[in-house]
């Protein structure tokens, strides 16, 4: 009876635990969805914002504004299509791990660019721009080239897949075409231009004079006289 009892003690512990684990999985799943929610909702404003910025701020600030916009444009579309075409192409883990340090840079050029927009000092930033522009060109540039080569790459093999597949369908073409006119059927012969009937054996060579048709012109043949 003690054995029994500890054996449903020990299973009532291990559903509990089980459940607790569900729970808390499930629970840090749905944290980890908000989290990506809120972040993105947080990015979506921010871009629209420094857009707004580029466009109505005259002078230095509103050149930190669209810098910004460009660096954050670029490392966003560069993100999405490595991480897109990594699941696709195992080869892009290496530009995905050469990304991740780009991307470094990236966050820090980002914050400084995020606290001169609020510099008061207008002499100051305008002597720090030149250094601020290279620094950005080079880090789009590099995000961008990581970009077009995955996307080069995916193109290069999508033709390939459909070179290939246009080359099965050009033979399977081909046979169906031999098929069709090595089992297409004779066409029947035709009678003879002269009216030749087609031979039966079982009609007499020279029609009888009674199954021959009458004629108008004909004179009825006279009977055989007896005398």
């Amino acid at each position: 009876m003690e054995a029994v009892i500890i054996v449903f003690t020990l299973l009532f512990l291990l559903f509990i635990g089980l459940g607790v684990y569900a729970t808390v999985k499930a629970v840090g799943a749905a944290k980890r969805g908000v989290d990506r929610t809120i972040a993105q909702a947080r990015r979506t404003v921010e871009d629209h914002t420094l857009r707004a910025r580029s466009f109505v701020q005259t002078g230095p600030a509103g050149e930190v504004a669209q810098l910004r916009l460009t660096l954050r444009t670029s490392m966003r579309a560069t993100q999405d299509a490595l991480h897109t075409g990594v699941a696709e192409d195992a080869s892009l883990k290496e530009s995905l791990g050469l990304f991740e340090r780009l991307s470094a840079h990236g966050h820090e050029l980002d914050a400084e660019l995020r606290r001169l927009e609020t510099e008061p000092d207008q002499a100051a930033l305008t002597a720090r721009l030149p250094e601020l522009r290279r620094r950005t060109e080079r880090i789009t540039k590099s995000a961008d080239s990581l970009r077009w080569a995955a996307r080069d790459r995916a193109r290069h093999f999508a033709d390939d897949d459909l070179d290939a597949l246009s080359a099965e369908i050009d033979v399977e073409a081909g046979a169906l075409r031999h098929w069709t006119r090595s089992t297409a059927p004779d066409p029947q012969p035709r009678p003879e231009a002269h009216g030749s009937r087609a031979e039966d054996p079982t009609t007499p060579a020279i029609t009888p004079p009674s199954r021959r048709p009458a004629y108008p012109w004909e004179k009825k043949a006279r009977p055989e006289s007896t005398t």
